[in-house]
């Protein structure tokens, strides 16, 4: 009974919330822990008591589980929970009265404007059709905030007319509009003359705007951060702090920065709660305060 539960809650989350993969994937392997915990108690998801939840997620401390993947697991049982009362499978929550714990977010690492530039002087500087691509790349990605798999996922179609905008479809199939400016499509441009030498032999009608000769026909999110990191290391930034998404933070961060609406950023993000959006709004405030502390002539000196 329980597993059949499990696989309703998760063709729930399928269907109705419109989950990606992923998040069902992690979903699955959750209710497949806590499952394993309760069975060396004698229970399992549908008998199991208030007291057995509350040792479970005890438990998760005790084993030194990441933060992060210890409120997802948490989050996985509670959803889980709540589906199954809605469906009247039970009459009682055994999570509702286990509190879970506060969790501070990480603030997202952030480069300079400056950093970003010499990211991409330092992309551009590498060899030929390897530089026009990765700066295009970088240039995307800054310039409109996409997440590294609606990026790398884009057809040649969607730039086949030099938009100012990009239609994305992003997690949940929600689509959005994403902005290029002139530097972006200019690096598309130049990039677009090149893109030849990187399509697959016999693949003359790869749909990919960023093709490539691996397995799945399209340039990857694992090579796009290695091409990344050499790029860093030319310019003179530690590698650790640079990664796709950390472009896309510093989309959200330098437009926050400069004036821009919350929730004007929350759209252009995606973003389905602005919760997610307003942890930009510390980053830019920490550094506008340091910008203060340092160059306002009346700041105290140490």
């Amino acid at each position: 009974m329980s597993q059949a539960w499990a696989e309703a809650f998760l063709e729930m989350m399928a269907v109705e919330r419109a989950s990606a993969r992923n998040t069902l994937t992690a979903y699955s392997k959750d209710l497949a822990d806590a499952t394993a915990f309760l069975k060396g108690r004698g229970q399992d998801l549908s008998t199991a008591s208030a007291e057995d939840i509350e040792a479970y997620f005890a438990a998760m401390g005790v084993a030194g589980l990441s933060p992060a993947t210890a409120a997802r697991r948490r989050a996985a049982v509670r959803q889980f929970y709540r589906f199954v009362l809605g469906e009247g499978w039970r009459t009682d929550d055994p999570s509702r009265r286990v509190e879970a714990p506060k969790q501070g977010r990480p603030l997202p690492k952030v480069l300079s404007r400056d950093e970003v530039e010499r990211l991409i002087a330092a992309a551009a500087a590498k060899d030929g059709a390897q530089g026009l691509r990765l700066a295009c790349l970088i240039e995307m990605t800054y310039a409109s905030g996409l997440r590294v798999s609606e990026l790398l996922s884009l057809p040649l179609t969607a730039l086949a007319r030099d938009p100012a905008f990009l239609m994305v479809k992003g997690k949940g199939g929600k689509e959005r509009l994403a902005p290029l400016n002139d530097a972006a499509r200019t690096a598309v441009k130049a990039w677009l003359e090149v893109r030849k030498t990187f399509i697959p032999k016999g693949d003359a009608a790869n749909p990919w705007l960023f093709p490539s000769r691996g397995k799945g026909g399209r340039l990857t999110a694992r090579r796009f951060s290695q091409l990344l990191e050499e790029a860093a290391a030319g310019a003179g930034i530690d590698p650790a702090r640079v990664s796709p998404h950390v472009l896309r933070h510093a989309f959200a961060t330098h437009l926050l920065e400069g004036g821009a609406d919350l929730r004007i950023v929350q759209t252009l993000l995606g973003h389905a709660d602005i919760a997610t959006t307003q942890i930009y709004t510390h980053v830019a405030g920490e550094r506008l305060a340091e910008v203060v502390r340092s160059k306002h002539p009346l700041a105290k000196k140490p």
